[in-house]
């Protein structure tokens, strides 16, 4: 956390300073003296090897990191027990040592889908909201921007991000254990924003989105994936208790309802770039998961509906701007 304070700094960001410093500062204390889940995957982390990789790829669908013949095989067997034990890997696939990590959602089908439509990353100050174990923070690095910060409140998913970045050392990527509404107040700093999976567990979009647009430079870019129904009624749905099982899923908008919310939140240049029902292909059980998957929380009669009987999960892409 310490290295996100210098780049602030070095990148000139000094009128943030204070308030980045109070929160590293915080979250710093909470780490020193966490319980709970923190405390168990901290400690995961702590008795990790520091391997130095012979390579890394961030270019291909899967991010490698290193060889098998880099440690020995006692080192692998360690290794993969301890990485094993910072399931459930949702977001992959990585190799880290010759450890095929095998992830619940192959996320380069994701990444590939949006790729084409982006700006170029280069140079770009960027924030990923919801990044995980920063799968998708790896792959915008090999565009070698100046800055990615992710954000993500997960203890399993953060502690995996720590574990990459041990080994990768990546010095232009950087994440921080809070929910994006405990980010410092930030005036047209990002140059690109990815907000993905993360709006629909919101119970003021707009509100989120009004948020994103604030802390973005003129000219910057969003890129919004979020589920909807696939159609154009402007209709939402909002679920009555669970959807797919999740608790806290508040409203699934249609595509018009998305390009209503953006332009309610000041964005412009609005395009929705890809509708995709998930399939089982993209988000299955591995051994790297131990908890339920897309086929269970689909209706096993018609699994074009969620157990609850809501249309199965569809998720869109949108790009949009900030003019002014």
């Amino acid at each position: 956390m310490e290295k996100l304070l210098e780049k602030i700094h070095d990148l000139r960001m000094d009128y943030y300073y204070k308030d980045f410093e109070i929160l590293v500062k915080e979250k710093r204390d909470f780490l020193d003296n966490a319980k709970g889940n923190f405390l168990k995957f901290k400690d995961i982390l702590e008795h990790m090897s520091g391997h130095n990789p012979s390579r890394r790829d961030f270019k291909g669908r899967t991010i490698v990191i290193g060889d098998k013949s880099d440690i020995s095989e006692k080192e692998q067997r360690i290794l993969n027990t301890q990485l094993e034990q910072l399931c459930p890997w949702r977001k992959g696939p990585y190799n880290i040592f010759g450890i095929d990590i095998d992830s619940e959602w192959q996320s380069w089908m994701k990444w590939e889908r949006l790729e084409g439509h982006i700006g170029n990353l280069k140079g770009r100050r960027i924030l990923d909201i919801g990044s995980s174990n920063g799968y998708y923070m790896f792959k915008m690095a090999a565009s070698n921007p100046l800055m990615i910060l992710g954000v993500e409140p997960q203890s399993s998913f953060y502690f995996q991000y720590l574990a990459v970045q041990k080994f990768l050392q990546q010095e232009n990527v950087f994440c921080l254990p809070v929910p994006h509404d405990q980010l410092p107040k930030m005036d047209r700093i990002f140059d690109t924003i990815f907000c993905m999976g993360v709006l629909y567990h919101r119970k003021s979009p707009i509100e989120m989105l009004k948020s994103i647009y604030d802390s973005m430079r003129p000219g910057g870019e969003l890129v919004l994936e979020n589920l909807v129904i696939d159609s154009k009624q402007n209709i939402c749905l909002f679920p009555k208790n669970r959807y797919a099982k999740m608790r806290n899923v508040f409203f699934i908008p249609d595509l018009l309802v998305v390009e209503s919310w953006l332009l309610r939140a000041g964005f412009t240049n609005i395009r929705c770039v890809d509708v995709k029902k998930t399939s089982f292909k993209e988000q299955r059980k591995t051994r790297w998961i131990h908890t339920e998957t897309l086929k269970d929380f689909l209706d096993p009669d018609d699994p074009y509906k969620t157990i609850e009987g809501y249309p199965a999960p569809v998720r869109a892409i949108f790009i949009a701007n900030r003019d002014r």
